[in-house]
């Protein structure tokens, strides 16, 4: 396996690929500045297993600090980076559009830059389903000329996947973007539907429901997404390509709702709120490309995924109880 470079590798996607990666024998490097947009404990915790095998090496820094990257890899060698370390969240970035732009384009030419200044061969940059925006045309196919996104999030997103075309061309270097869709499962970030959703039912709260409910995802579960991500890591065919990595079947938010009632075994009691600037009204992708490409076959459905997110949240309450 190679040696392995990940940003935001403490996050819900991130800790669950540098699992896989250390499971396979490769070495890991993370780089992650545990940003506060959620309680830092909660990445420590995603990486508690990770960090007892000799094979990782943690830095905390963030990718906005050149100086800082280029003092932690000074002499490094690695095969891939895969960078996944972003501000995160439609809704936020439309607050603070200029912190977005800083972290997710600037952050991200920092990551660039230090793949060219090591000579890095591969480079594997977490893009997202955002980018297609209000686009009608589903599903949504990379080969679409049409990108309409709505957020500044989706903005620099797609401003990520154009400087990878860029450090492709001019350095040599192989850039494969991933176009994540509503991913989901253990670990998942507290601000996000099924984690929020699942507290509210808990504690017996009413749980927010934007529009009327008919909003469609193309919800994914994290084992297919880091499935898709090592297929990526390894893939050598061309020297640039933008790949969505989805389930393919979009379901409707309130099928998702009583899905999530059936997990956890409870009924959840619904406050209705008007749709949110930035939320398109689906999100369903193409897979043909995945498939073609790196063999990918997502094999999670909604319900076995639910399942292992609901075990995963009992699990995590039985150990806060015990301490």
């Amino acid at each position: 396996m190679p040696s392995v470079l990940v940003t935001g590798g403490a996050g819900f996607i991130g800790s669950h690929l540098v699992d896989r990666l250390l499971a396979e024998g490769a070495a890991v490097t993370v780089v992650d500045n545990f940003d506060r947009f959620y309680d830092p404990a909660l990445k420590r915790r995603n990486l508690a297993a990770a960090a007892t095998s000799p094979r990782l090496r943690l830095i905390e820094a963030d990718i906005c600090d050149n100086a800082a990257l280029e003092r932690a890899t000074a002499g490094a060698h690695f095969d891939v980076i895969v960078h996944l370390a972003a501000k995160a969240g439609v809704r936020p970035s439309i607050e603070n559009p200029l912190l977005y732009q800083q972290v997710n384009v600037s952050g991200t030419q920092n990551v660039l830059e230090l793949a060219r200044r090591l000579e890095v061969p591969q480079f594997v940059f977490a893009s997202s389903s955002s980018v297609y925006g209000i686009n009608a045309n589903v599903p949504w196919s990379e080969d679409d000329p049409v990108l309409l996104p709505i957020s500044p999030y989706a903005s620099t997103k797609i401003s990520g996947e154009l400087m990878g075309h860029v450090y492709a061309h001019l350095y040599g270097i192989r850039f494969i973007a991933l176009r994540f869709f509503t991913v989901y499962g253990p670990r998942q970030r507290p601000d996000l539907a099924f984690s929020k959703f699942a507290g509210h039912i808990l504690e017996g709260k009413p749980i927010p429901v934007y529009g009327d409910g008919s909003t469609r995802r193309d919800y994914t579960y994290v084992g297919d997404i880091v499935d898709g991500v090592v297929s990526a890591i390894s893939y050598n065919r061309s020297n640039y390509e933008v790949v969505n990595l989805g389930c393919g079947s979009p379901i409707r938010l309130m099928d998702m709702i009583r899905e999530l009632e059936t997990a956890l075994g409870l009924r959840a009691v619904l406050s209705w709120l008007p749709e949110q600037p930035g939320d398109v009204p689906q999100t369903y992708a193409s897979i043909e490309k995945a498939r073609r490409l790196f063999g990918y076959r997502p094999k999670t459905t909604l319900p076995e995924g639910l399942a292992e997110f609901a075990r995963s949240l009992a699990a995590g309450a039985a150990v806060t109880a015990a301490s």
